[in-house]
């Protein structure tokens, strides 16, 4: 989990990988299921619509094991969703502060309809203030990384305490160094 343009896509695959799990990506699993994209989603109906939508497809992880699903940057502040989440499994947020989100995002190829039409200076202004309101929920996670530089490893290693915590094996297979 974390705000948008965290990279919870990109580590979320190699994460996937180096632990020989499957991946699924909730917005792209949302597209799938509805024939219809997540921005069209945004202008057809509103953001409300999608929440529901996306809790419905985030429930239907809750008899599957051992996966690694990237969310959407809202999923764990809407409809209790987080409770959901803690029931799956160990949750990961990749921090990252709102400036280093807003240069990502001002980069970004991806259609993004809470900051769509939004100059720098606005979209750091929305990206400070929505992460003011989610970074509670997100800090509920089970393990908290720093995302800016993030080596796959490293949330690996993360895991390792978490699970030697837990007492709770879990499958490695060699990683690429990022």
């Amino acid at each position: 989990m974390g705000f948008m343009g965290a990279g919870k896509t990109v580590f979320g695959k190699k994460l996937a990988h180096a632990l020989n799990l499957e991946f699924y990506d909730l917005d792209r699993l949302i597209e799938q299921k509805y024939k219809i994209s997540i921005p069209s989603i945004f202008s057809k109906f509103d953001e409300g619509v999608f929440r529901k939508l996306e809790t419905e497809t985030l429930k239907e992880f809750e008899n599957k094991e051992s996966f690694v699903l990237a969310l959407g940057g809202g999923t764990p502040c809407f409809n209790n969703n987080l409770e959901i989440i803690k029931k799956l499994g160990t949750s990961i947020y990749l921090k990252l502060d709102a400036k280093s989100l807003t240069n990502r995002l001002v980069n970004s190829k991806t259609k993004r309809p809470l900051i769509k039409n939004l100059n720098q200076e606005e979209l750091l202004q929305k990206v400070e203030s929505m992460l003011s309101e989610r970074e509670k929920y997100y800090l509920q996670a089970d393990v908290v990384v720093n995302g800016l530089n993030l080596k796959v490893e490293e949330i690996i290693n993360e895991l390792r305490i978490v699970f030697r915590l837990r007492s709770t094996p879990f499958r490695l297979r060699s990683t690429p160094d990022n």
